[in-house]
């Protein structure tokens, strides 16, 4: 990857804009809207708490795993640097490829989807509102992300912020509401007709989409002012706030709904919020969720663009002059515009599951990857500054790296069809990174 990728890009992200672009890009959308696929999977209270709880745990230990890495090397790219120093420049371009052009795209779409579903469910639109409504969201958002990536860090604080009032109301007043009724903690069982193990893997599948986002702040490492120190702690930190909000929620819905109420409802916290706070209070609390599913948004669509820039300066991409165009606050904005306009093909469709199943086992077979190459160069680059270990070495990292295998299999075996389509667009990258080898071989000649 290129030396002078970030000479241009301006360092203006401490710690609290780091953190907050993790807790805020993690907690958006999947803890409002994962719920319902968890509980349909488990039927049980006790064994989805447990689903979240372990997903959570294997989300730690990647992000404390990746955290080795991204503290090595703190440039603007992110996983695609991650991966390209102990894997070569092939896996590093179809990397960026994946979490360029799938990979974020989908993640906007799908956050994009459940926003314009709570704001009809809000306003009490026809389901027609919903993708135009999404469309316009993620637009303002890339709009606002134009202006400065100190703006995006700016709208990723504020919304947290903003976010967690609405969750800190629910847990508190939710678990002073009458309910409880049936309320159990343990054993930790599958519900009627369901397969213990089955259930737990196909729980545990729909808890990753909501726990993801830890990874991405690694694309912003070029604009922050101590990377080496901040990045592992933001990933660390933030990961330990989301699993402890996480458990707290879920729990709060199971206890002031039934099990059946939660299971396929999308709009379960709207529930719950007009159950808690009554009709008023549960509008205000809903609107706080909005803001919360764009902060979400905003974390995606800032770290997203980071990627196809750096790709397009490295002339790694077809019309990379074009990706390669930052404003002049910094801002790729035309790798953002690409992104944007991908996002709302992909939310034509409305299948907001279809679409995270997806985006999960593509971002996770290069996690795994991620964590293969944490192990490889602590044996081939034993001598490379690191600035923070992982601890427990290699048992984090193992853990990490079979659940991330765990995830794959399950998604492939439950989810073929949209996995085999994510597969097949990632692969669509492999020609073109000849060609442009090619190509470049030619101009240097």
């Amino acid at each position: 990857m290129a030396k002078n990728n970030d000479e241009h890009m301006k360092k203006s992200l401490g710690f609290g804009a780091t953190l907050s672009t993790v807790a805020g890009t993690i907690i958006g959308t999947g803890v409002f809207f994962k719920a319902s696929a968890v509980t349909t999977a488990t039927m049980s209270i006790s064994l989805a708490l447990f689903a979240w709880f372990l997903g959570g745990i294997i989300n730690m230990c990647a992000g404390l795993t990746a955290a080795e890495v991204a503290a090595a090397f703190p440039e603007t790219g992110g996983i695609v640097k991650y991966i390209e120093e102990p894997f070569g420049k092939f896996w590093g371009f179809l990397t960026g490829w994946a979490y360029g052009i799938v990979y974020m795209p989908a993640n906007v779409a799908a956050i994009a989807i459940a926003f314009g579903t709570q704001f009809a469910g809000l306003f009490h639109l026809a389901d027609s509102w919903i993708v135009p409504v999404g469309m316009i969201t993620a637009l303002s958002v890339a709009l606002l992300n134009f202006i400065s990536a100190k703006c995006g860090g700016w709208v990723s604080s504020v919304t947290l912020v903003i976010k967690l009032l609405p969750l800190a109301a629910i847990v508190i007043l939710g678990f002073l509401h009458p309910g409880g009724v049936n309320f159990r903690l343990f054993p930790i069982e599958a519900g009627p007709h369901r397969a213990l193990w089955a259930a737990l893997g196909t729980a545990l599948l729909a808890t990753m989409f909501a726990y993801d986002g830890w990874i991405h702040v690694g694309t912003l490492a070029g604009e922050m002012k101590n990377p080496q120190k901040d990045l592992p702690k933001a990933i660390a930190v933030g990961l330990l706030i989301v699993i402890t909000v996480y458990l707290l929620v879920n729990a709060v819905f199971y206890y002031v709904v039934p099990v059946n109420q939660v299971a396929g409802n999308l709009n379960v916290s709207m529930d719950v919020a007009d159950k808690i706070f009554g009709g008023v209070g549960g509008k205000i609390v809903t609107i706080g969720i909005l803001v919360s599913v764009y902060g979400g948004m905003n974390g995606y669509t800032m770290t997203g663009m980071r990627v196809p820039y750096v790709m397009g300066q490295e002339k790694t991409l077809p019309f990379s002059n074009f990706f390669a165009k930052l404003n002049k606050a910094g801002v790729p904005w035309a790798s953002g515009l690409v992104q944007y306009i991908i996002a709302c093909l992909m939310m034509l469709s409305g299948q907001f599951d279809a679409i995270t199943n997806m985006l999960i086992f593509v971002i996770w077979f290069f996690y795994c990857m991620v964590f293969i190459g944490v192990m490889k160069m602590r044996k081939t680059r034993p001598d490379l500054k690191r600035p923070y270990k992982v601890p427990l070495y290699p048992v984090i990292p193992l853990i990490a790296l079979l659940g991330g295998a765990f995830i794959l299999i399950s998604t492939l075996i439950q989810q073929f069809t949209t996995t085999a389509i994510g597969i097949v667009i990632t692969l669509i990258g492999v020609p073109i990174y000849f060609y442009m080898q090619k190509k470049n071989a030619k101009v240097e000649h």
